[in-house]
């Protein structure tokens, strides 16, 4: 691939949403930005890299991910019909593949062959490392020393793959100490190491690339729902982190009339400081080289943030998403830790789908919502990823020891 001269940009990638984005970064990792964004710029319009990804997508990934009606969800709760995006059923379980698969390729092309990434659920680190692993690159996660004991399995994933599982030990051991020890690796190896970003954040053009690669969830939902109901829906819900599931699913329906709802994670309350509900009770300031919302003291000082969901547990969020959020595009609201394990049982008991913690937030404000709705309206849930990663955190949660229970 050529990467000397980039095709025009098109309207969706952009350094800047409103006031929201930048690059904000040492200068040691201004030429590899660049040497990103012409790349990927290239690649949309590269013939042959698109053919590779979209068969990597639809025979190893298994795109497109199904949507199914949720009728006993539906029956249960009374009020509107339920339509589930099912990311759980990619390959290694979440809508993480998507980006580390496009990512990682795109990487192959310019002629780095090390990879880092940062993982807090541990379903990026588990994504990128499959990636590696079928790419024949080599890969170094970081992840909180905090997120590695309430996400064992998926740190036994990683190494099985072959990936490098390094623990982080500063600050609070979790998604955000991960990506600043991350970062720190990039600068000091820039010119033989590529930085995995799993989310929507960091400095351009990471958002405008993540949601480039993720926006096959929202063009598969908008497809399979006309197919479906020959409507589009009056709801599309989805989980927020860093944003980047909710990015994808949302892109799709922007210019449409259709309400669209993110969920962060309360943690414990709002009112209390254990919370990671970033756009519902942040700022604007900077975090890991983008100006977004984000949780800081009034000193501006970056708070830390908490969820029972490790991979909602940042302090920070896209910069769209804080873009959408001040045009009021998007509504952003929060569901607390009990909220999302009463969501967490509820699609388990009336579906048979175990979600993971992080679309359970989503579940949760939902089955509080959908008690002011009409059997008329239709909505999307984005389940992001599924709940074999979280269960021994559920347990614990409810004092339960699963190697007892067994």
């Amino acid at each position: 691939m050529n990467i000397d001269s980039p095709k025009n940009k098109d309207n969706q990638f952009t350094e800047r949403f409103g006031d929201y984005g930048g690059r904000y970064v040492p200068e040691t990792l201004i030429p590899a930005l660049e040497e990103l964004e012409k790349a990927y710029l290239i690649s949309q319009n590269d013939p042959e890299f698109n053919s590779e990804l979209n068969d990597l997508l639809n025979n190893y990934v298994g795109r497109p991910t199904p949507m199914f009606y949720a009728r006993n969800l539906t029956k249960k709760i009374g009020t509107a019909q339920i339509f589930l995006k099912r990311e759980d059923l990619a390959h290694t379980g979440a809508h993480k593949i998507n980006n580390a698969l496009g990512q990682a390729l795109l990487l192959k092309k310019i002629g780095k062959n090390r990879v880092i990434a940062e993982t807090g659920a541990g379903q990026h680190g588990v994504a990128t490392a499959t990636a590696c692993a079928m790419l024949d690159m080599e890969c170094a996660i970081y992840m909180g020393e905090e997120d590695i004991k309430r996400q064992a399995p998926n740190v036994y994933r990683m190494k099985l793959l072959g990936a490098e599982v390094i623990p982080v030990t500063t600050g609070s051991k979790t998604l955000k100490d991960a990506i600043n020890e991350a970062l720190r690796d990039w600068v000091t190896n820039v010119e033989t190491t590529h930085y995995i970003i799993g989310s929507a954040v960091g400095p351009h053009p990471y958002p405008s690339i993540v949601k480039g690669f993720q926006k096959i969830i929202g063009i598969e939902s908008r497809n399979q729902i006309l197919s479906l109901t020959n409507t589009l829906p009056d709801y599309v819900v989805a989980c927020v982190g860093g944003g980047s599931n909710a990015i994808g699913m949302f892109s799709a329906f922007l210019n449409d009339d259709v309400k669209l709802i993110g969920v962060e994670a309360a943690g414990e309350g709002t009112m209390t400081p254990q919370h990671a509900a970033t756009i519902s009770k942040g700022r604007p300031g900077i975090l890991h080289g983008a100006f977004s919302y984000l949780l800081q003291d009034k000193d501006g000082q970056v708070q830390e943030a908490h969820s029972i969901s490790a991979g909602l547990d940042y302090p920070g969020v896209g910069p769209e998403h804080s873009y959408l959020n001040d045009t009021g595009r998007v509504r952003y609201v929060s569901a607390t830790d009990e909220e999302a394990l009463l969501g967490f049982d509820l699609l388990t008991k009336t579906e048979g789908i175990i979600p993971a913690l992080e679309p359970s937030h989503a579940m949760g404000y939902l089955s509080k919502f959908l008690k002011k709705s009409d059997k008329k309206t239709k909505i999307i849930l984005l389940i992001s990823g599924r709940g074999d990663k979280d269960l021994d955190t559920v347990a614990t949660y409810r004092g339960i020891s699963l190697k007892d229970k067994l």
